[in-house]
């Protein structure tokens, strides 16, 4: 019988306290089955995929698309998180986060893919009764129906629970009959299931319905002209009498609105992962342009400022990689924790992931801005190749557009995951405001100057991770006391805020994962990720400086702007590294392996 680690720390906890790397799961402890069978997603995506990239775009041919998706349900790719009973492969959150991070890599069809396995399959598996699942499951996991997900509104995006789609129950009470119009609905074009959200009568909040096509009343407009994701089915879709029975109300009445949080909670750790695969293929593709084109004679590899921007991409998807699969493991572990003391499977899911809704939030705004980060400067590695629509960084560009804004914006994002830890902290949930008001008390003291043993591997970034902590506990703290209730609405304070918890997370992941490699693979095998870590680190306080500035300048004046700054310079005080030879060694690593070799 398999040992249940439980999570060392709770969601949003990392703030407060320390982690060790024993404590974290890292990529490189996926088991053989895992990566044999994200080996068979990628000779999928290499087949059937990369081959047809223009084609697919194109959406000249209707039925290539869906074809494409049917094989992946034949492979079992649809059915990865869908229990066996329910013919799926049930497998672990973390292997379905895996698939993610490696059809990620598929250009449109990781739209495709993300809508039907994630928000258009999981509310069933999560919220559905048996009967729904027994009906509806099998034919979702084996791909014989493609599932769509129908929330956004054109007068309600953000503000989800605003929406005007109407549920009218029939005077015999048998049936719901829904009119109203929803927007940029992904796999719309070929869906046979639709998860829709509406409201009864005068509700406050939404209810969710499961609609089959064959309902009737269902009408849609041409596909939509989008700047990315070309190949991906989007469009509108109006409900116009449409007849559902009463059993398939998706869960309770009101319950939508919950449903739908929770749901985006799931695609946001999805999303953060499901970058990975495409910050991979396009970090790989610079590298081999790189040593294949030339100027003044040479190949561009050898210039400095080419393996800078080689090196930072590894850098920033190997931080990427680091935040998500810790993430992941923390959920899978609270999920198998809470079935483990009895809670009925799909609400230990639910749970657990509301739990680490934070880190979700994290891990999508973080790995969205370094996919666009990535294909950025591989368009600039290409020159003007990259601006050509006959190179494969085109497209790379254009598609990575769209994760800052779907699953909720990055701005959303940032507040959502800086209102939900202040939230808890107000309920006892989260120990924030003794640590927070400790830190205050240490502005004004003395500081102490202990030493640290240099000798132990990490031991001066770990002691910069805690001061880093303690930045936003000052800063926190202090905007929390300061602007009170009103600091929801002081959005630009909150996005800094964001962004230091979003620094810290992401830095110490970095250091956690390969301090436990070291210890894997010994510390002479691991010097290209010791430099990535060590790179990432002083990046991270720089960005926290800034962040931690505009908040300070933006609720302080005098005295007490005076000694917060003095604090901020002391929490970020970290000896100075020499980062263009750490981005040389990470290139010179890249370029000897020939692409993104870190994972």
């Amino acid at each position: 019988m398999s040992t249940i680690r439980k999570t060392s720390i709770n969601g949003g906890e990392f703030l407060v306290k320390e982690t060790e790397a024993k404590d974290i799961f890292i990529f490189e402890e996926f088991t053989e089955e895992q990566k044999m069978m994200a080996q068979a997603c990628q000779d999928f995506i290499d087949t059937e995929i990369h081959p047809r990239s223009e084609e697919i775009d194109s959406m000249k041919h209707p039925e290539l698309v869906p074809s494409i998706f049917k094989k992946a349900g034949d492979l079992g790719l649809l059915g990865i998180a869908v229990p066996e009973e329910f013919g799926g492969m049930g497998m672990s959150f973390n292997s379905s986060m895996l698939i993610a991070d490696i059809i990620g890599g598929a250009g449109s069809f990781s739209t495709t893919y993300g809508a039907h396995t994630g928000i258009g399959t999981l509310p069933i598996l999560y919220y559905g009764t048996e009967d729904q699942k027994s009906k509806y499951l099998p034919k979702l996991a084996t791909g014989e129906w493609a599932a769509c997900y129908c929330l956004t509104e054109p007068d309600a995006g953000s503000d989800a629970n605003s929406g005007k789609t109407k549920a009218t129950l029939t005077e015999d009470g048998k049936h719901y009959l829904i009119n109203g119009q929803k927007m940029w609905i992904s796999n719309a074009g070929f869906a046979d299931l639709f998860i829709v959200f509406a409201k009864i009568e005068n509700d406050k909040n939404l209810t969710a319905f499961i609609v089959e096509k064959g309902f009737g009343g269902i009408t849609m407009n041409e596909e939509e002209k989008k700047m990315g994701i070309k190949g991906s089915s989007t469009r509108q879709v109006f409900f116009n009498d449409c007849k559902v029975p009463v059993e398939n109300m998706l869960s309770d009445r009101q319950n939508g609105f919950k449903i739908a949080v929770n749901i985006l909670n799931i695609g946001r750790i999805k999303l953060g992962a499901g970058v990975l695969g495409g910050c991979r293929s396009v970090a790989s593709m610079s590298v081999k342009y790189a040593g294949e084109r030339k100027q003044f004679g040479v190949s561009i590899n050898s210039f400095g400022a080419i393996k800078q921007k080689l090196a930072e991409m590894a850098v920033r998807t190997y931080a990427c990689e680091s935040l998500c699969y810790r993430a992941g493991q923390d959920i899978e572990d609270r999920m198998e924790s809470l079935t483990a003391e009895g809670m009925p499977d799909a609400q230990a899911k639910l749970k657990a992931l509301e739990e680490f809704a934070i880190e979700a939030a994290i891990a999508k705004v973080h790995g969205s801005e370094v996919l666009d980060y990535v294909v950025d400067q591989g368009v600039q590695v290409y020159g003007g190749m990259g601006y050509s629509a006959d190179a494969p960084m085109e497209r790379a560009y254009r598609d990575a557009r769209i994760s800052r804004i779907y699953e909720g914006t990055n701005e959303i994002n940032r507040m959502l995951m800086v209102g939900m830890l202040l939230k808890r902290a107000m309920k006892g949930e989260i120990n924030l405001f003794e640590p927070a008001m400790a830190v205050s008390a240490e502005l004004t003291s003395v500081p102490s100057f202990e030493t640290v043993d240099t000798s132990e591997l990490f031991a001066a970034e770990k002691e910069t991770i805690k001061k880093l902590k303690k930045v936003f506990l000052m800063v926190g703290g202090k905007a929390a006391m300061a602007l009170a209730d009103k600091i929801e609405s002081e959005q630009e304070v909150m996005m800094n805020l964001a962004d230091l918890m979003i620094e810290i997370y992401a830095a110490e992941s970095v250091i956690l994962r390969t301090e436990k490699l070291v210890g894997l693979r010994g510390e002479e095998a691991c010097q290209p990720q010791i430099a990535m870590t060590q790179v990432y680190l002083f990046e991270a306080v720089e960005k926290i400086q800034t962040a931690a500035k505009e908040a300070i300048a933006a609720f302080t004046k005098g005295d007490e702007q005076k000694v917060m700054l003095m604090g901020l310079k002391r929490y970020t005080k970290a000896d100075l590294v020499n980062t263009k030879e750490l981005r040389r060694q990470v290139a010179d690593y890249m370029i000897e392996k020939g692409k993104y070799p870190f994972s």
